[in-house]
């Protein structure tokens, strides 16, 4: 992997904690900081690596605690986009996502996409991703649970297409990160979440934009001009 790219992966990671740290704090949760990862005790236990070269000290306090969260019957996820932990002694399984960068460029205009302001419309982004995605940790579903209206005075912006599709990105180290793009089953193939990535692309037309892709997104993505920067292991 080239500099530049390895520089871009750090930046989606980065860009990554940010935003579930943005969420985490808008949503009552607690958030913990470690040199080498973070921790957000939500709906899951979820602990992000922040860099490629965590130490074996830090692994291991990661795996203990992941293995005593684990014991107490909770749902953990362990985010690794570098690939460089085994969580596979602690028992975890290791499922594999993209994660995709994209430079700066010419983007066509969006179609019918408007950037949500108000809590109604964060109301309506929120009802759409949440059954659209979906998000089953959050099932059944309570309005503002998943995004407090807060969070529309921080560095997250929010885009919708009427009721088709919604997703969320976070402006932070230098690149825009873009979150669960999502599209209702009913719409699917219809261009949705095409428009939806040019309004981000647009929003973020002076920086670089990161994303881990979903298998039936990265055609898309390929399409719009992303390139991998690897595989993340997401260890459950």
């Amino acid at each position: 992997m080239t500099g530049l790219l390895t520089e871009r992966l750090r930046q989606a990671s980065d860009n990554a904690i940010a935003l579930w740290s943005t969420l985490a704090r808008a949503r009552g949760d607690h958030v913990a900081d470690h040199p080498a990862f973070a921790v957000i005790d939500g709906r899951r236990f979820r602990i992000m690596l922040r860099t490629a070269t965590p130490g074996d000290d830090a692994v291991d306090e990661l795996t203990e605690l992941a293995q005593a969260r684990r014991a107490e019957g909770r749902a953990v996820v362990v985010e690794d986009p570098f690939g460089v932990l085994d969580l596979g002694a602690a028992g975890m399984t290791a499922g594999q996502l993209p994660v995709m960068a994209r430079e700066p460029g010419p983007v066509p205009a969006p179609d019918g996409v408007a950037r949500v302001r108000t809590p109604a419309g964060l109301a309506a982004a929120e009802e759409l991703v949440v059954h659209g995605f979906p998000l089953e940790e959050y099932q059944p579903y309570r309005p503002g649970t998943v995004f407090p209206p807060g969070l529309l005075e921080q560095a997250t912006a929010f885009f919708r297409r009427d009721t088709q599709g919604a997703c969320l990105t976070m402006a932070h180290g230098g690149v825009g990160g873009v979150y669960w793009v999502t599209t209702r089953p009913e719409h699917r193939s219809q261009g949705v979440g095409r428009a939806l990535m040019h309004a981000v692309l647009r929003h973020f037309e002076d920086v670089p934009v990161t994303l881990t892709a979903s298998r039936s997104g990265r055609p898309l993505y390929d399409k719009l001009g992303f390139v991998s920067l690897g595989e993340a292991n997401w260890w459950r």
